[in-house]
């Protein structure tokens, strides 16, 4: 064990003991992801910008806007009239439009259900809870109306009882608050964790330099002869290479969640986990590439080889669902998928009996690949020198 634990410090120390490692495996995959936080989802996020038409002339429109301006979520700026509606949408000057059309009360107090027209130009996280909040408001308002005109007896301005009940309902007495609605991830959390697994894959090219040196400088032949087992030294440099990783992680996570006060939708814990299990894989790779590779000139095929291709197909860049469907099949294949769909279960508020499957995809990956690079490192051999 104290062979294992020796060489993986000298991994540590090669990779992030210098100024040039701390840059580049600590400080850029940090400051790159610290600038797509800031940008598209960090700390202090604005109010989503809706913009409303109101043609109804009784209380409900007025208690829907009411309660959506309550809830602190929504900046609302009012339109004259459906076209003027219509066209700021267009112009983007809001997230979404909604028009509320006229005799909405009437319709309510008569038991039907008017509908209520949200325009927008793309579908958004924003829009998708606007509408729940719509339905929620809507749903609660017509068992009102109900309740008035039951109680009413068809004697009465129903419109004015209605009115009162909805002035009564906006002082929330008694009440619940939802503040994580289960719909899909955050817009920004794929492409931070997408940058995140490349920075992560980043590390396999570098340990596979270092390995591939020691072979070519007889370094490893020297071990080899102290005695040390090959699968020491597999172990060794695998462990370095993972603590190096759980470094990177722990800053660019921390950076992130204390500093920028991102809400990254699901327990730190967890995602550090998902992001672990990730790195597990990674550094089997690099310990089978390692094991192939015999001339340290070659490492750097692995960008154009296997870790662009892999970001590509496992989801980092794009959504695997715009893909192909031989694409998509493909992507089974790559840690980064099963990585990004833990991440996403995760965040949907799936529980350990959906999470199962893509950790032990990942764990199998790890353990399949680490078994591989062990028993072809062959630490014996000395490499092609460069």
């Amino acid at each position: 064990m104290h062979k294992i634990i020796t060489i993986a410090w000298n991994m540590v120390r090669r990779s992030i003991g210098t100024v040039k490692g701390v840059m580049i495996f600590i400080l850029l995959p940090s400051v790159v992801v610290a600038a797509i936080i800031s940008f598209t989802g960090g700390a202090g996020e604005e109010q989503a910008t809706v913009l409303y038409a109101n043609s109804d002339t009784g209380a409900a429109g007025k208690h829907l806007l009411a309660e959506l301006a309550k809830t602190g979520d929504y900046k609302l700026e009012e339109r004259r009239d459906e076209a003027a509606l219509k066209e700021a949408t267009i112009e983007q000057e809001g997230t979404a439009g909604l028009w509320i059309p006229a005799g909405y009360s009437a319709s309510l107090m008569a038991g039907q259900q008017p509908q209520i027209s949200i325009y927008e130009l793309r579908a958004s996280e924003s829009s998708m809870v606007l509408r729940m909040k719509l339905t929620a408001i809507t749903a609660n308002m017509a068992e009102a109306a109900q309740a008035v005109a039951a109680g009413s007896g068809g004697t009465g301005d129903v419109q004015a009882q209605l009115a009162a009940v909805l002035r009564q309902a906006e002082q929330h007495n008694v009440g619940s608050t939802r503040t994580d609605y289960n719909l899909y991830p955050r817009q920004t959390l794929s492409v931070v964790t997408g940058l995140t697994l490349m920075f992560l894959m980043a590390l396999v090219t570098s340990s596979v330099s270092l390995i591939t040196d020691d072979r070519s400088g007889r370094t490893m032949i020297r071990m080899f002869s102290a005695p040390v087992r090959s699968y020491e030294i597999a172990l060794g440099n695998f462990l370095g290479s993972f603590l190096v990783g759980m470094i990177q992680i722990l800053v660019v996570l921390s950076l992130g969640r204390w500093v920028l006060r991102y809400d990254y939708g699901m327990p730190m814990a967890l995602y550090f986990l998902v992001l672990a299990a990730f790195m597990l894989v990674s550094m089997g790779i690099a310990s089978t590439v390692a094991g192939l590779i015999r001339n340290p000139r070659n490492a750097g095929m692995l960008n154009s080889l296997i870790l662009t291709p892999t970001c590509m197909l496992g989801g980092c860049f794009w959504p695997i669902s715009i893909m192909p469907d031989y694409m998509q099949k493909l992507a089974n294949f790559t840690p980064q998928k099963w990585a990004i769909q833990a991440v996403d279960i995760a965040a949907t508020g799936g529980g350990w009996n959906e999470l199962w499957l893509p950790f032990a995809i990942l764990g199998l990956m790890a353990a399949i690949l680490l078994a591989v690079g062990s028993a072809i490192l062959r630490p014996n051999e000395a490499g092609i020198s460069a």
